[in-house]
């Protein structure tokens, strides 16, 4: 096994261009796994997974839908982490949301194997989530509820997450072609390994 770096990499901020330029392509990637996966009908883990699924539902925008289900979050991201996580959070989410409304007309899939496209989709959504992670953001409002409880009541952040995306795809058992869940699933276990791999205090992360 590696071992952690002798001397802890120094947090640098970053600058409102590096932000900027950070904050475009990170919601891009992360609207193009969106584009892809509701272009198969498949779903994902989280808060944008909830999202995906109400507009199978609904018929409403993905965009407008995800936009709205993560309003109540920002309260908790206030009191646990910060003004600025939430605003630039709040930033991304919109920037996420307006994209995800954009692409479809200027992006149109002809063909696309479900298989090859939950494994893009999910690599690009994890690779997406890192880069806005890095700049001090999130897109998941079911994480900072996990990180909120487990400040309040001592329950793990991870059993939360883990809890919420178990019921999320057994309601998409509920509505979706099984094979496409089994899909949606795959993709969502790229996007965890994608964060597990390259989202690392001991490796990437200043301390």
């Amino acid at each position: 096994m590696s071992q952690p770096p002798t001397e802890p990499h120094k947090r640098l901020e970053h600058s409102l261009a590096e932000d900027a330029m950070a904050f475009l392509l990170g919601t891009m990637m992360c609207a193009l796994g969106v584009h892809l996966l509701t272009h198969l009908g498949l779903v994902t883990g989280q808060t944008a997974g909830l999202a995906v699924l109400l507009s199978y539902v609904t018929g409403w925008s993905f965009g407008a839908v995800f936009f709205v289900v993560n309003l109540p979050f920002y309260v908790l991201g206030w009191l646990r982490m910060g003004p600025r996580f939430t605003i630039k959070s709040f930033i991304a989410v919109a920037m996420v949301s307006a994209f995800a409304e954009l692409l479809p007309p200027l992006f149109v899939i002809e063909r696309l194997d479900p298989a090859l496209g939950a494994a893009l989709a999910g690599a690009v959504i994890g690779l997406g989530l890192i880069v806005i992670f890095r700049h001090g953001a999130s897109l998941g409002g079911i994480g900072v509820l996990a990180l909120y409880l487990q400040d309040r009541i001592g329950f793990q952040a991870g059993w939360t997450q883990l809890l919420f995306d178990g019921a999320l795809f057994a309601a998409a058992f509920l509505v979706l072609d099984p094979v496409l869940v089994a899909w949606s699933l795959a993709g969502a276990v790229v996007v965890n390994l994608i964060i597990a791999v390259n989202h690392r205090k001991d490796r990437y992360i200043g301390r």
